[in-house]
C-alpha cells in the first residue's frame, strides 16, 4: 500500500497542471514499461509491443481493449506530435491508475506525425476513466512541455538503461 500525503491546495494545483515538475513524472513510469530498443517498425506493431508490456507487468489483462482504444484515438488525429516524438494515450477501464510506458526506436518509424518525420521517442500514457486526482491531462501537458526541449529529447535518445532514463527526468543528465 502506498500512502500519499497531500493537502487540498497542492491537489488543486496538480489538477490544474500547476506545480508539476519533471521529476514528478517518474512515479508513473516503471522499469517493466521501459523499452530502450523497440522491435516494432510500424505504429500498429508498436501499440502491440507496448500493450504486451502492460500485460506482462500485470497492469492490464485485456490487451485488445488497449489496442482498440489506441486505434480509435488515432482516428482523431495522429499522436505523433512532431520532432521525433509520439504520445499515444487514452483512458480505459483496463487500467487502475495512470501509467506511462517509454520506448525508443533508433531508426525511427512512420507515425503519421504532424511534421511527417520519423518518430524515435514514444511515450504511451494509459489512465483509468476517472483517475482519483485527475492527473491524466497535467501529465500529458508536462510531457509535451518537456519534449518540446531539444536538449531533453537528445538526452532521451542516448539512454539505454532505466536508471539513465530516471536521471534524465530528475534533471541529472
Amino acid at each position: 500500500m502506498q500512502i500519499v500525503w497531500t493537502n487540498k491546495d497542492s491537489d488543486r494545483k496538480l489538477k490544474q497542471g500547476e506545480g508539476m515538475k519533471r521529476a514528478d513524472l517518474i512515479h508513473y513510469f516503471s522499469e517493466d514499461l521501459f523499452i530502450p530498443n523497440l522491435k516494432s517498425k510500424t505504429k500498429e506493431d508498436t501499440f502491440a509491443e507496448f500493450a504486451n508490456r502492460f500485460v506482462k507487468s500485470k497492469i492490464i489483462r485485456k490487451k485488445n481493449l488497449v489496442l482498440e482504444l489506441l486505434k480509435k484515438r488515432e482516428t482523431l488525429g495522429s499522436t505523433g506530435i512532431g520532432k521525433g516524438v509520439a504520445i499515444p494515450h487514452g483512458r480505459t477501464t483496463a487500467v487502475l491508475e495512470v501509467k506511462i510506458a517509454f520506448g525508443k526506436s533508433g531508426e525511427g518509424m512512420d507515425f503519421e506525425a504532424v511534421d511527417k518525420k520519423p518518430v524515435h521517442l514514444i511515450f504511451m500514457v494509459m489512465a483509468p476513466p476517472h483517475d482519483e486526482n485527475n492527473r491524466y491531462l497535467p501529465i500529458l501537458g508536462k510531457l509535451v512541455e518537456l519534449l518540446s526541449d531539444s536538449k531533453f529529447r537528445k538526452q532521451l535518445l542516448k539512454v539505454e538503461r532505466y536508471d539513465e532514463f530516471v536521471e534524465v527526468f530528475k534533471g541529472g543528465k
